[in-house]
């Protein structure tokens, strides 16, 4: 993984501030503090290209309705292919609480 370069005190520091949040309002007055407008933006998107990728669309689809260039959708579809299946992962967690909701 990428990421284990960044792996330590500082990085655990965060995912636990993560973890720790229990409402969306809750997400968004941390995320408000702690990245700009720009880097949410960029997070939001690149979750959205994957959820629409792995649903089958087109780069041409999603370049008109997510507004991502398409490299950061082809950045977004190697994660999928090679990646640690994480956009999968969170895709998946959210699609089943979404059926259970409508139960």
């Amino acid at each position: 993984m990428q990421i284990d370069k960044l792996r330590g005190e500082q990085l655990d520091q965060l995912f636990d501030a993560i973890l720790s949040l229990q409402t969306r309002e809750e997400c968004y007055r941390f995320f408000d503090d702690i990245a700009t407008m720009s880097e949410i933006h960029s997070i939001a998107q690149r979750l959205q290209v994957a959820k629409m990728l792995i649903g089958g669309h087109t780069y041409s689809v999603i370049e008109k309705e997510t507004k991502a260039s398409t490299a950061t959708i082809s950045r977004v579809r190697r994660c999928i292919n090679f990646g640690n299946d994480g956009y999968k992962m969170v895709l998946d967690r959210i699609l089943a609480e979404d059926m259970e909701s409508d139960d």
